[in-house]
C-alpha cells in the first residue's frame, strides 16, 4: 500500500497524506519555538500539529498523519471527539473556573462518577488534579498521613511524574535525577514483574533496610509505560496485594497511563482482579483536558480534614466536563473496541516479529497498551523515525521499546494501515541492521 509522497493513502477511507516531513513551515514554527521554549522539553521528533479528528493528526504545512500515540495515550476518544466538544463548549458557556475551595456542582458530580468506576469495594472518595503527577503526590501524602508511616516503595523501570515526590519514585531512567538531588527521603526501589522478585521485600526490604511496620505505601503503575510497557507476570500484582495486607501497607495504583480503558478494562489493575487502596488517574480521563485524581478508600480519606490537601485548578469546570462525557464514551464501546483493535495488532506485529526476529525481540501489551521491543535503542529510534516518516506517529518508551497507544476509537482499516506503515519502516531499518 506504499504511495508516492503526497498521494492519499486509502483503506477504508483512512486519511493519510504525507509530503515533507517536516515541511517548510513545520520548519519555521520549530526555528520560532526554540526561541522561546524551555530547552528541557524532550521534543521526539519534528511534528507540528494544528487540528485533528479522530485518530488522525493534521500538521501545520497540511500533512494528514496517523496518531499511534495519543499525544502519550492522553487522547483515549481521539482527537476532538463531537461528545467531548460540546460537552466542554457547553460548559465554557457556563462557567469556565472557580476553585475547589467551594461547592462546585460539577466537581462533586465528578468525584462521584470516578467512585462510582473506581476498582473498591468500600465506598471511595475523590480528590481532583491538574495533572498525574500531582495525583501521585496526593496519594502519597494521604498515604503517610493515614499510616502515619515514612517510607516508600517504588519499582526500577517506573515513572510516576516530574514534580519532586513523583521523580523521587521514578527510575525508569537516571536522566530525570541528574541534577536534581537529593531526591524524597525514604523512596525504596524493588525489582519489578516477575512473581520470583517478591523475595525482595522479606529478603531484602524488610531484613536489611527497614521494617515493614514504617513502610507506608508501595506505589506501583499495574502495566510500566515509560520503563517499556512492561505486562507484569500473572501472580505479581495479587503477591502485592499480600504484602500490604500481611504489613498493613497501603497499595497505591499509578494508572495515570495504564487506565482509562486503554487494556480494555476501565483500570489496568483489575486485570489480576487485585483491589488499590488508592488509585491515581489522569491522561486519557478527561481527553486531553488537564484533569487528574486520586481516589482513595473513605476510611483513608476520611483521616485528614480541611487545609491537608488543597488545590487551585484542580477539579476545572470545563475539564470535568470533558471527563464525564469521556467515561460514557469509555463504558459505551471504547473498552470494547480496545479489545478487539488490540487483539488485531498483537495479531500482526507478532507476524512482523517473526518476519525481523533479529531486531524486533518481543511484543507484549494488553488492549492498546502494546511495547515492541527491538534488540537496540539505536534500532528503536530509527524505527520511530522512519515510522515518522511514512505518517505514523508512534513513540519510544523503555530502553529499545516502541510504544503501540492509539486513541480508543481506532478504527479495523486505521489498525491495518498503521501495522503496513509500522511494517515498511521496520523493514527499512532491518534492510540496514
Amino acid at each position: 500500500m506504499t504511495q508516492a509522497p503526497g498521494k492519499l493513502v486509502q483503506a477504508s477511507a483512512v486519511p493519510h497524506v504525507v509530503t515533507e516531513l517536516p515541511g517548510p513551515r513545520a520548519r519555521a514554527h520549530i526555528e520560532f519555538d526554540r526561541q522561546w521554549t524551555s530547552p528541557s522539553l524532550p521534543r521526539a521528533y519534528p511534528v507540528v500539529p494544528v487540528r485533528g479528528h479522530g485518530c488522525t493528526i493534521e500538521d501545520i504545512d497540511g500533512n494528514l498523519l496517523l496518531d499511534f500515540n495519543a499525544g502519550i495515550a492522553v487522547t483515549s476518544t481521539g482527537h476532538s471527539h463531537p461528545e467531548v466538544v460540546r460537552a466542554i463548549q457547553e460548559q465554557a458557556g457556563k462557567l469556565i473556573h472557580y476553585s475547589a475551595d467551594f461547592y462546585l456542582p460539577i466537581y462533586a458530580e465528578m468525584c462521584a462518577e470516578l467512585a462510582r468506576i473506581a476498582p473498591m469495594k468500600e465506598k471511595p472518595r475523590v480528590f481532583l488534579t491538574n495533572s498525574g503527577t500531582e495525583a501521585v503526590e496526593g496519594a502519597v501524602k494521604l498515604a503517610r498521613y493515614a499510616t502515619g508511616r515514612q517510607y516508600l516503595v517504588s519499582f526500577l523501570g517506573a515513572f510516576h511524574g516530574r514534580t519532586y515526590g513523583s521523580v523521587s519514585l521514578t527510575a525508569s531512567k537516571a536522566k530525570y535525577h541528574a541534577g536534581f538531588g537529593p531526591m524524597l527521603p525514604g523512596v525504596f526501589h524493588a525489582p519489578f514483574g516477575h512473581v520470583a522478585d517478591l523475595k525482595w521485600f522479606d529478603e531484602v526490604l524488610f531484613d536489611r533496610e527497614v521494617p515493614p511496620t514504617e513502610v507506608a505505601a508501595i506505589v506501583v503503575e499495574p502495566i510500566q509505560g515509560e520503563g517499556g510497557y512492561v505486562v507484569p507476570e500473572d501472580g505479581f500484582m495479587q503477591g502485592l496485594r499480600r504484602i500490604c495486607d500481611e504489613h498493613g501497607i497501603l497499595l497505591i495504583a499509578d494508572e495515570v497511563q495504564c487506565g482509562a480503558g486503554r487494556t480494555g478494562k476501565m483500570w489496568a489493575i483489575q486485570n489480576w482482579d487485585v483491589e488499590p487502596d488508592i488509585l491515581a488517574t489522569a491522561k486519557g480521563i478527561a481527553s486531553g483536558m488537564t484533569l487528574g485524581a486520586f481516589i482513595a478508600r473513605d476510611s483513608l480519606m476520611t483521616k485528614w480534614g480541611p487545609g491537608a490537601h488543597g488545590t487551585t485548578y484542580g477539579g476545572n469546570p470545563v475539564a470535568c466536563a470533558a471527563s464525564l462525557a469521556t467515561i460514557k464514551l469509555l463504558e459505551g464501546g471504547l473498552m470494547a473496541n480496545a479489545v478487539a483493535r488490540g487483539a488485531e495488532l498483537m495479531a500482526g506485529l507478532r507476524r512482523l516479529q517473526a518476519q525481523f526476529p533479529s531486531v524486533i525481540t518481543d511484543v507484549r501489551g494488553i488492549g492498546l497498551m502494546i511495547g515492541v521491543e527491538f534488540d537496540t535503542h539505536e534500532h528503536s529510534a530509527a524505527v520511530e523515525w522512519a515510522a515518522f516518516q511514512r505518517g505514523l506517529l508512534t513513540l519510544e518508551c523503555g530502553h529499545s521499546v516502541i510504544r503501540i497507544a492509539p486513541p480508543l476509537v481506532l478504527t479495523e482499516a486505521e489498525a491495518a494501515v498503521g501495522l503496513e506503515l509500522f511494517g515498511e519502516a521496520v523493514a527499512e531499518v532491518a534492510a540496514k541492521a
